[in-house]
């Protein structure tokens, strides 16, 4: 089965990759888990993302494209990143969300992959 498992960051946690003091931590902590992950042969695919502060927001009403920078003000989490995951089970795929370094700060949600309808 495949699961994303879709990494959510605390704005604290976001700031720590450009902190002097607090990167080599952080960015070990996701070297250190994505290695593992990667070295058990379950990655199907995944990417990093770059900070919440590069995104661009784009809403539809009606025909009119509405366009903000960033994330909502309002947002407490924001998206660090995702892979997917080629696992025996969800508990398998849960176990690996656990490991993940934001999962004590911030959170990772974990969800089945929807497979391509069949063609007739």
């Amino acid at each position: 089965m495949q699961f994303m498992l879709v990494f959510k960051e605390t704005t604290a946690e976001v700031a720590r990759r450009d902190d002097p003091a607090a990167a080599p931590a952080y960015w070990g902590a996701w070297q250190a888990y994505m290695g593992a992950m990667y070295g058990s042969g379950s990655v199907v695919s995944g990417n990093a993302l770059q900070a919440p502060r590069t995104a661009t927001q784009v809403r539809m009403a009606g025909d009119k494209r509405h366009v903000q920078d960033g994330p909502f003000a309002d947002t407490h989490e924001h998206l660090g990143g995702y892979v997917i995951l080629e696992t025996a089970s969800l508990e398998d795929a849960l176990k690996w969300a656990a490991r993940a370094p934001c999962a004590s700060a911030g959170s990772v949600e974990v969800r089945p992959v929807l497979p391509p309808p069949a063609t007739a």
